[in-house]
């Protein structure tokens, strides 16, 4: 079982199983609301558990997705597609993230002019 959180701990979740690959976006939309580039492991909706989330609140970001945040510090926590039993969560977010690693960069063609993509770890220009 895997426990994370937001950054003030008002939002707890315990998830029994992800995707050990991470994938980091550089879509404009991640970079604006994290101020970086994104990076989410995913679990099945039905793996996650909230120990508490009083202060969770979703916000539409298209008409296609909408994304978890904590409403007291901020925190970028989850992006979900809609009507679908799959859930990004935030990597950092995560208490242990030993078992995880970066496996994929997307959306490469929208990254920052400030910094470069490691070479190694595949690149996509879209999801």
């Amino acid at each position: 079982m895997l426990t994370g959180r937001c950054e003030c701990g008002t939002v707890k979740f315990e998830v029994s199983k992800v995707r050990n690959a991470v994938t980091a976006c550089h879509c404009s939309q991640c970079r604006r609301l994290s101020g970086h580039i994104w990076a989410t492991t995913v679990a099945q909706l039905g793996d996650l558990r909230f120990l508490s989330d009083k202060t969770l609140k979703w916000y539409r970001s298209s008409s296609k997705a909408k994304r978890g945040f904590c409403n007291t510090c901020g925190a970028n926590l989850f992006w979900q597609l809609n009507d679908n039993d799959e859930i990004s969560i935030a990597a950092g977010s995560l208490d242990d993230t030993s078992g995880l690693s970066l496996t994929k960069h997307i959306f490469v063609k929208d990254k920052g002019q400030y910094y470069d993509i490691e070479k190694g770890t595949p690149q996509f220009e879209a999801f």
